[in-house]
């Protein structure tokens, strides 16, 4: 089963990194009394950005662009804002709006690792895919960004929605080699090999990998299609018995449960 790039990846990374943000409130001088307006001014727009933020997850759309609208009134300078109103012109259809809204969010940044993920998510979710690498591979080799294997697996599966498998799997693997441990990237790179009839090569991968890392619901549940694409029955067995004992509850078992049901009915 593919994956595609959304806002319950990495789409919505902005809206969370927003609302770690702390406002400050600022005493007024004399002698700083031009400056502390500025300060407070700033202050202001967080807040209003917050919110905006908040109503914008919780789909309160109108009331959310009241309170981004009044942040940039308060701090037309303000990256968070302009990014915000980005992901809301989305959301409104404003696909022309989100893309300049996204470009003033890059520029007022400094092309911060958050906002180029966020640009780069837009751009693949609208048949861009060579811009949307550009900025995800960008981000990736921001010394200040901390997590350059999420930015690559993005890149890779933007490129892979666009049937692009062989660069696709380029992504997966850079990602794999900057964390081999992250669980993502290696069903990803599984899940490619998969579609492309390269069972013995996925699952190894698959093996692989859980023998030094922790199981996911997604990395088990591939490995029993595989194993099932190869009429391996021990090796279904194997799979969904980790399912059911380390994540019983998870739509993955439900869903190999209700498999293995159908198949002993028939």
């Amino acid at each position: 089963m593919k994956r595609t790039l959304g806002a319950a990846v990495i789409g919505m990374a902005l809206l969370g990194g927003m609302l770690g943000c702390t406002t400050t409130t600022t005493t007024t001088t004399t002698r700083g009394a031009n400056s502390d307006h500025k300060s407070s001014s700033a202050d202001a727009a967080s807040v209003n950005v917050q919110l905006g933020v908040d109503y914008l997850r919780q789909g309160q759309l109108a009331l959310a662009q009241t309170k981004l609208e009044r942040a940039l009134k308060e701090d037309s300078h303000n990256p968070d804002a302009h990014g915000a109103l980005a992901l809301l012109d989305e959301r409104l259809g404003k696909v022309d709006e989100a893309d300049r809204e996204y470009r003033r969010a890059l520029v007022l940044s400094r092309h911060s690792p958050s906002m180029l993920n966020n640009y780069a998510v837009y751009l693949c979710s609208h048949a861009r895919p060579d811009e949307g690498v550009r900025y995800f591979e960008e981000a990736a080799t921001n010394p200040l960004y901390s997590t350059p294997w999420a930015a690559y697996t993005n890149a890779g599966v933007c490129l892979r929605a666009g049937h692009r498998d062989q660069d696709a799997m380029v992504r997966f693997n850079r990602a794999l080699q900057a964390n081999p441990a992250y669980a993502e990237a290696a069903y990803q790179a599984s899940d490619l090999d998969f579609s492309m009839q390269r069972d013995t090569q996925a699952r190894e991968r698959i093996d692989a990998f859980l023998m030094s890392n922790p199981a996911t619901p997604d990395l088990l549940l591939l490995g029993w299609r595989i194993a099932q694409a190869q009429a391996d029955i021990g090796g279904q067995s194997k799979y969904a018995y980790r399912l059911m004992h380390e994540f019983p509850k998870s739509q993955q078992t439900h869903a190999v449960q209700v498999a293995t049901a159908r198949a002993g009915s028939g």
